[in-house]
Order: structure tokens, then sequence, then C-alpha cells
């Protein structure tokens, strides 16, 4: 063999050499590749799972949005089927309302919807089209909500089956308003049990409905949440009670024990069922550390002495 050939040989074999090595390199970050995006996706579906979870909870348990965006059944129980699809009517002293559709369906809900376009919608009370959202929708205690939590209750909403639900639209006797746009501060952290019971009861708005009214605005100057704000479910006519610290006509002898059997079970000190729309059918998913929370919060409300009678049984109510 000369020495020409064998240079070639030693040539051929080097490159080789360089091609096996470049291939083994290539492997190696495609393999890196391939790993990170698994891991990435992982997380992603992970983080998405999680977001989900929130949503979940904050809109069925916490906000409890499907007191009000659920159609009612004769007895007051949410119609099958329409879950979030709106339609209940609200006949209140500043007009006729009517429930949103709040499913995915793109012609009658939600589903044409940007999800910023949502999120002012609960915090601002302003729809897709610039239209103001009245009462009952909470929008001054929703305008308190989290960007995260917003996000993540937007996130669940999205998820839901898309219902075609035609609402009528509501018609109000009082100039409406907006709220200003939402800060989105972050909620209190849960170690800070009373600030974060106050963020918990500020979504399920527990204020709103404790509170009666001082002509066309409730009375939270002297009668906050002493009770007496008036309900019309089904046309059955029942009234909030004093939640105050009052020992007498509020809850200020109750242990807390009877106050979470009151959110969790709706029954009250003396063992009397409560009635709509007291959303316990809710509040029943609180986790025990919420539950707590909001307990401590609400055992800070000043005592206003304002006796409210129990209501009667549901189907007793006056019509």
């Amino acid at each position: 063999m000369t020495n020409g050939s064998q240079r070639g040989f030693s040539d051929n074999r080097e490159m080789v050499g360089v091609a096996t090595h470049a291939l083994s390199r290539l492997a190696s970050v495609a393999a890196v590749s391939v790993l990170t995006a698994l891991t990435f996706n992982a997380a992603f579906a992970q983080d998405q799972a999680a977001l989900l979870a929130r949503g979940s909870y904050l809109v069925n348990t916490v906000a409890a949005c499907g007191n009000c965006h659920t159609p009612r059944m004769p007895d007051a129980t949410p119609t099958p089927g329409m879950f979030l699809a709106g339609g209940y009517r609200f006949d209140i002293p500043p007009g006729l309302a009517y429930a949103k559709n709040i499913t995915p369906d793109k012609d009658t809900g939600l589903g044409s919807w940007t999800d910023e376009q949502i999120i002012r919608a609960i915090r601002e009370g302003k729809t897709k089209e610039g239209n103001i959202i009245g009462p009952p929708m909470p929008v001054e205690y929703y305008n308190k909500i989290s960007d995260d939590d917003a996000k993540a209750m937007v996130a669940y909403l999205r998820s839901v089956p898309p219902i075609r639900n035609a609402v009528p639209e509501s018609k109000y006797r009082i100039p409406l308003h907006t709220e200003s746009p939402a800060k989105g501060i972050a909620a209190p952290p849960k170690t800070n049990k009373v600030a974060y019971g106050e963020y918990l009861a500020t979504i399920a708005h527990c204020v709103e409905c404790h509170t009666p009214a001082a002509g066309p605005k409730r009375d939270y100057e002297t009668k906050f949440a002493a009770g007496g704000w008036r309900f019309s479910i089904l046309n059955r006519v029942s009234f909030s009670r004093n939640i105050t610290s009052d020992p007498e006509t509020g809850i200020g002898a109750w242990t807390d024990d009877e106050v979470k059997r009151a959110l969790i079970q709706g029954i009250d000190k003396n063992g009397k069922k409560l009635v709509p729309p007291m959303p316990y059918t809710y509040f029943k998913d609180l986790t025990p550390e919420d539950l707590d929370a909001i307990v401590a919060y609400v055992r800070t409300f000043p005592p206003i002495k304002n006796l409210i009678a129990p209501n009667p049984p549901f189907y007793l109510l006056q019509k």
C-alpha cells in the first residue's frame, strides 16, 4: 500500500470519527431538547391544572356564582343541565335584572369574549359591548379580586360546557356606574387569618347580602352586616339575618362551630334551617382553613342591635 493510500485511509477514518462525534453531539442536544420540552409541557400542564382547580374553587364555592347564574326549579334547587346558563330573574328595588349566561357559548354566553373583557366585567362591571352591569352583580366586591384569582376564574369559566340560552336585557330604574379599574392587589397571606378571611368574605359578598337598604343603596354606615335585606326568590320573600357580634340579635352568642354549621350546612344556632339565597350548598366545600378565616373575620363585625325575625321554611315563605 502506498503512502498516499495510507494517508487517504487515515483521513477517511478521521472523517468518520468526526462525523460520529458530531452525530453523537446532535443526538445529545436533541435528547436534551426533548427532555426540556417534556419538562416544560409537564410544568405547564401542572400549572394549568392548578389554575383550573383554583378557578373552580372560587366560582363554585367562595363566590357561589351558580347561586345567581344557574336558573332554579320551583323548589329553588338548580335546574339540571343549565349550569351557569343564566336567565334567573331578579325583581329588586333598582329594577328588573336577569343573570347573564356565563358559559362559553359563543352566541349567548362568553365564548366570543376575551379573557380581559371577562375580567373587566367581573371586577369593573362593564360588558364586552361597553354596557354597564347593574345589581345584584356584586362588582364593588369583585373589584378587590386579585389578578391571579381573576385569571383562575376565567380559566375555569372557559372550561365549563357551553349552553345556548338567550337571556333578556335587564331594565333598571337607577343610574348605573362602573367601578374604578381594579388594582389587582395580591390576596393577603393565609397566615394573616383575619385579612385573608376578609378577602374571601369579600368575594363571597357576605356583607352585601347582610346589610339592609337605605333608599336605593345599602346602609353600610349604620347597619353594616346587621341583616334585613329583602330577597325575592321565585316570588317568595325572605330577609337576611343579622351577622354582627351583637349577642342578642346577631351571632355574638354563637360558637365558632355554630357559625360554621350555618355557613356550610344552613342550620342556625337553634337548629332551624336557613332558606335561599343563603349559599350553604356552595359553601359546604370551603376548606377548613378558609372556613376558619371567614369566621375570624366575621367575628370582627361591630355589634349592632337589629332584630330580624327568623324566616319560615322556604315552602311557607310569603309570595
